[in-house]
């Protein structure tokens, strides 16, 4: 995590509604120089901000389109820093992506420390190798990870994936990658997430009990080896997974969709509606298992949108997300509430709020500074040689991967 200055006492007594009033005045000022991102799990009071809604990638793709369409200046991501970075990779040079306060980060992208995967990049292979093994391992990471990780996996072969396109190049890794070859033994190592990448074999036929293993860092260095993983069951994975999680996903459990399937059958003993569960997959694979349907947030979003009237739904995700789209859904005769009563949040997403963002839009006016002098703070710059490398992830992701979202039904 990157240390944010704190602000000053004059931002953090300011009311909602003169921060929102202060906050347009400075849009105003800056106009087509600056363009506002917020992603999905934000706050109702910093989405109303922000000029696009979306995803991770699917904003940087935004940033990076409009950048080509009008004189854009200035990013600001409110999101998280791997988000950022991720921008900043597809944004021309001239664009400065800033992120309003430097402490937001993602616990996920942090479990996969780049010198952890390194270590066990190699220790992997030597493994493999003093029983005989030839094949290859072929990356690939979720874009839910820092720039020097997918760079990592750039530079080996691998690509990135999202929850939309995880279908696509799993199935492209498995198959060999970019050099396809029938008698090559392909294995897959897939980071950060063990869930998605748990969920997204299963739907392949990996038999994720006996052909996957998983691999903790957190082992390693406690002095176990090769991440707590015996030799034998490395050899034996066709999937390696990363001990990494969603800190917000991980609140889902199997008990909670079994209160719903006993809550269902009563309700069609009395002739009602049955509740459907609808979860992302970086749930836990029991939670997914146990769900009628299961894909990326923007398959979440696109599902409730089209659902008929009357309809019931459990919804496994991130909570601001789950309450405006119950609210929207209402409109429609359509109920959807959060399938767990855990406080579902986002923590360090939600350290950008409208205090952080007017501080950071002062700055670009000029407002309070010494001299009135117009300055960026919290730019993301991800380095040159990095930067390389993980565009090549990035690239191979969208050569594969569908426009569509993919949502996996597993009623």
């Amino acid at each position: 995590m990157l240390w944010q200055p704190s602000l000053s006492d004059h931002y953090l007594r300011m009311s909602p509604d003169e921060l929102g009033r202060q906050i347009n005045d400075r849009r105003a000022r800056l106009g087509e120089s600056l363009v506002i991102l917020g992603h999905h799990y934000q706050t109702d009071d910093v989405i109303r901000h922000a000029d696009f809604t979306g995803d991770s990638l699917k904003l940087s793709q935004i940033a990076a389109r409009v950048a080509g369409e009008r004189p854009v200046r200035h990013v600001v991501f409110c999101g998280v820093h791997f988000m950022a970075e991720t921008a900043d990779m597809l944004t021309p040079e001239h664009v400065e992506v800033i992120l309003p306060d430097l402490s937001a980060g993602c616990s996920m992208a942090d479990m996969a420390d780049y010198d952890d995967v390194c270590e066990a990049w190699d220790m992997i292979h030597a493994a493999l190798r003093d029983q005989g093994w030839r094949g290859r391992i072929i990356p690939v990471t979720y874009v839910n990870s820092t720039a020097a990780i997918k760079a990592f996996v750039g530079e080996r072969g691998g690509a990135c994936c999202t929850s939309s396109n995880a279908d696509r190049v799993f199935e492209w890794a498995l198959a060999g990658g970019d050099e396809p070859d029938a008698g090559d033994d392909v294995k897959v190592l897939f980071l950060p997430d063990q869930h998605l990448g748990r969920n997204t074999a299963a739907k392949f036929g990996v038999d994720v009990a006996t052909e996957s293993c998983l691999y903790d860092p957190r082992k390693t260095r406690q002095g176990h080896p090769l991440g707590g993983a015996s030799p034998g069951a490395l050899l034996e994975a066709r999937v390696i997974l990363w001990a990494g999680h969603c800190s917000v996903h991980k609140l889902f459990r199997p008990e909670h969709c079994d209160e719903i399937h006993a809550e269902n059958e009563r309700r069609l003993e009395r002739g009602e509606e049955p509740v459907r569960i609808l979860v992302h997959p970086e749930c836990c694979k029991e939670v997914v298992d146990r769900a009628d349907l299961a894909g990326s947030t923007e398959f979440i979003i696109a599902t409730i949108r089209r659902a008929p009237r009357g309809s019931r739904w459990a919804v496994g995700t991130e909570v601001h997300l789950v309450g405006r789209l119950s609210r929207e859904a209402a409109e429609r005769g359509v109920e959807v509430r959060i399938l767990s009563d855990c406080q579902c949040l986002c923590t360090t997403m939600y350290r950008i709020d409208e205090p952080h963002l007017l501080w950071t839009l002062d700055n670009l006016c000029g407002v309070g500074t010494p001299r009135g002098e117009a300055r960026s703070v919290n730019v993301i710059r991800v380095h040159p040689e990095v930067r390389a490398h993980a565009l090549a992830a990035l690239e191979r992701m969208l050569r594969l991967a569908s426009e569509k979202p993919v949502g996996s039904c597993v009623d």
